[in-house]
């Protein structure tokens, strides 16, 4: 029994309930296909739910927002960690006519995308554990309403592989799958060698392709290219949180690959502290952190070509002490609002 190829198929009645998304079905698919007892660690501000949670909590203001809201995944792996536990890792966007405000981010009226990466845990073909990040900073810019600093890389709508088989069963390349995963966990070790060693010991040009693509969450954006992943994600990070990688007791990684895709998912992956010049426009405070960052990977040859990144910018932001949605509210408030209802000398 191929126990990776059993999880993928089992997940195809939620991937298709939710690509023609009908309320009804998503949520009868969800009982059947999650365990009562399943923990499902959603991105901020949705937090950790339940599994009967799960649909309320998230997918009916999505819903809501998007009534002709539907589900296009581009990338699905599965696999077993080295620890021994078999999970399936989903990639794409939801995308719909923003039609209703969603968490306070005002509506366009316009088609609209929001990436999600989703990881799921199984045990016995039914879902016991969720990590997902779903893009909101990606919804807000395209509304026009993101409050805080502009991104350095390129925003856009990510693509899915160049490939374009994302979607592929390739469990039976199990050698190349485990070389693939090696080949990812070794340019990890590699990049925490820096500040402590000079920066050439990151040996960038070895893991990475020269056509490579980055493509970091809303807020970062995308890089294309080690000299752009190096001006528009790594400088800054690193600047940022020289002590990156120097608290592996207080994380959790699990790595799984199938075929040239490599996958992670922790909760939280990093742990870190703000110094240097600060992050993404917020001075440095000394402040510790928690990252959770989602990753795919996909190898072209002996070569990282595209990473795809999800990381839960909004957390990071609330543990700075910076409440991005109360930011939003005041940033968009004069939408609603005629010249004429502004209180003449209110200073409030």
């Amino acid at each position: 029994m191929n126990t990776a190829r059993d999880n993928a198929n089992s997940i195809q009645p939620l991937l298709a309930a939710l690509r023609d998304f009908d309320a009804a079905n998503v949520q009868n698919v969800l009982k059947q296909f999650m365990a009562s007892d399943a923990v499902v660690h959603m991105c901020h501000p949705f937090g950790d739910l339940s599994s009967d949670a799960f649909y309320d909590a998230c997918f009916a203001p999505l819903a809501k927002a998007l009534p002709d809201v539907e589900r296009r995944d581009t990338i699905l792996i599965s696999g077993q960690t080295p620890e021994g536990n078999d999970w399936v890792g989903c990639c794409g966007s939801y995308i719909g006519t923003f039609a209703a405000p969603f968490l306070d981010i005002p509506p366009t009226g316009h088609l609209a995308h929001m990436r999600f990466h989703e990881f799921y845990r199984l045990v016995e073909g039914r879902v016991v554990e969720v990590q997902a990040i779903w893009d909101i900073p990606e919804l807000m810019m395209q509304a026009n309403a993101w409050p805080m600093a502009p991104s350095l890389g390129r925003e856009w709508h990510t693509p899915g592989p160049i490939t374009q088989d994302g979607m592929k069963d390739a469990t039976d390349q199990t050698e190349r799958a485990q070389y693939c995963q090696n080949h990812v966990m070794d340019m990890l070790t590699a990049l925490t060698r820096h500040p402590v060693e000079p920066v050439e010991a990151m040996e960038l040009e070895r893991f990475w392709h020269p056509k490579m693509t980055w493509y970091g969450p809303a807020g970062i954006g995308t890089a294309r290219g080690i000299s752009g992943f190096r001006h528009w994600h790594q400088i800054p990070f690193l600047n940022a949180m020289p002590d990156r990688g120097q608290y592996p007791d207080e994380t959790s990684f699990h790595f799984f690959a199938e075929g040239d895709y490599v996958a992670v998912t922790g909760w939280p992956d990093m742990v870190q502290t703000v110094t240097g010049s600060g992050w993404m426009g917020i001075a440095p405070n000394a402040q510790k952190i928690e990252l959770r960052s989602l990753d795919f990977w996909r190898l072209d040859g002996d070569k990282i070509r595209e990473n795809w990144v999800l990381v839960d910018l909004l957390d990071v932001y609330r543990q700075l002490g910076v409440d991005v949605f109360a930011r939003l509210r005041e940033f968009n408030k004069a939408r609603n609002m005629s010249p004429l209802s502004f209180p003449i000398g209110d200073r409030a």
